[in-house]
């Protein structure tokens, strides 16, 4: 399987919010309405995950502080179930740290603490739970706070 990273479009909203309702049901799924937010957002970057042209994953990260220390956010990183398991996420983790790395920005992001998968993912890429965030999420979820040290 050959996955191509690219920047995230409009016309991908809708695929977008797709994969968020069967992804993130009950943790407020994101519609394509903002998606479409996201992209106008200045400081956002957004990748998109595609085999076949086919869109399989994405994943957003913001530039929310700047210097003296740069500071940065992984908003969002899915990938359709069909596609887990096979380095997607792991792809466009690292085209969205590459974004960070380019300011030498500390990230951030936020995971439920039940998903390990992601966790294990995250933590093989640098990152170290920081912080809980009891009841983050619309379903009552819990979250870590993940933290990977800026690299320039």
């Amino acid at each position: 399987m050959i996955v191509t990273i690219d920047p995230l479009t409009p016309a991908d909203a809708d695929r977008c919010a797709e994969l968020e309702q069967v992804l993130f049901r009950g943790d407020d799924p994101w519609t394509p309405s903002a998606f479409l937010s996201e992209l106008r957002t200045p400081g956002r970057t957004y990748v998109a995950a595609r085999t076949g042209g086919a869109l399989v994953g994405y994943g957003g990260l913001g530039i929310v502080a700047g210097p003296p220390q740069a500071e940065a956010e992984i908003h969002n990183l899915a990938v359709d179930p069909q596609h887990q398991g096979r380095g997607v996420g792991r792809t466009l983790l690292r085209a969205l740290l590459d974004v960070a790395d380019a300011v030498s920005a500390v990230v951030f992001l936020e995971v439920r603490t039940d998903n390990e998968p992601a966790k294990r993912l995250y933590e093989s890429e640098g990152f170290a739970v920081v912080g809980l965030r009891r009841r983050y999420y619309r379903s009552g979820a819990d979250a870590h706070t993940m933290r990977r040290e800026a690299k320039s």
